[in-house]
């Protein structure tokens, strides 16, 4: 038996997210539907993190077992003739034996792309949260320190989830703030051993109640105490959000 490791992008618009479900069209079912096409073999590919649906990946990491002897540069091209258009394999590697994708994963960074000004940029309708008026981008800077390290965040998982804990480590997150051809854009970059459901989406919607100013910066660190998903701020929309990359201590 043969491990492989598998690094692909995909635009998450079209899909109900990474996983196989019987109300949609998931990534893993095209990656797998198109193994199958091109070696007759039906296996189990599974990745680092389950986006969810409209979530998109620039370097999701995937593992699978096969018997199959082809090259990896073989493989890349045959994946890429027999999947969609929006996902992409760029890289195929040998793995070691027992390779895991989720469970050999030391950690993961995510980033989040908001646009606030008068205008939405049309470009980036899929890609992108709009939020029309101002940010104080300052003040969401001053917020994310106070969610480093070590911490029970609770107040940041969504309902439908089932974990032994919900302490996570998060080890950078970042707010940072350019003009993109003339639309005043905001990328949050959140860097941790792991995620709860929804965390990442949760973060930035409490952010960006900063960022209006509805709320003041310490507001986040009161939450965390609260462990009260129900006292934070929305959820943000899935479409900016992208799966940057994952670490393996290989």
């Amino acid at each position: 038996m043969r491990h492989l490791k598998l690094t692909v992008a995909y635009d998450g618009t079209e899909y109900c997210g990474w996983q196989i479900q019987n109300n949609g069209v998931s990534i893993q079912q095209k990656l797998e539907e198109g193994w199958t096409r091109f070696t007759s073999e039906k296996i189990r590919i599974t990745a680092s993190g389950r986006t969810d649906a409209g979530v998109h990946a620039l370097a999701q990491v995937c593992s699978l077992k096969t018997e199959n002897q082809l090259p990896p540069e073989r493989i890349l091209r045959a994946l890429n003739t027999y999947t969609p258009y929006d996902i992409a394999v760029t890289r195929v590697q040998e793995a070691p034996n027992g390779f895991h994708a989720i469970r050999d994963a030391v950690e993961k960074t995510y980033c989040y792309h908001l646009q606030y000004g008068r205008i939405q940029d049309p470009l980036r309708l899929r890609t992108c949260w709009f939020l029309p008026g101002d940010l104080h981008v300052t003040a969401m800077a001053e917020a994310a320190v106070l969610l480093t390290g070590k911490q029970d965040f609770a107040s940041f998982q969504s309902a439908g989830s089932d974990v032994n804990s919900t302490v996570r480590t998060i080890f950078r997150l970042h707010v940072e703030s350019q003009v993109d051809n003339g639309f005043p854009t905001v990328q949050i970059t959140v860097s941790a051993n792991g995620f709860l459901y929804n965390m990442v989406r949760n973060i930035v919607g409490c952010l960006v109640e900063v960022g209006k100013e509805r709320q003041q910066p310490e507001w986040v660190r009161w939450l965390i105490e609260q462990k009260n998903r129900s006292l934070g701020g929305q959820t943000a929309p899935a479409n900016g959000l992208f799966l940057d990359h994952v670490i393996y201590d290989e």
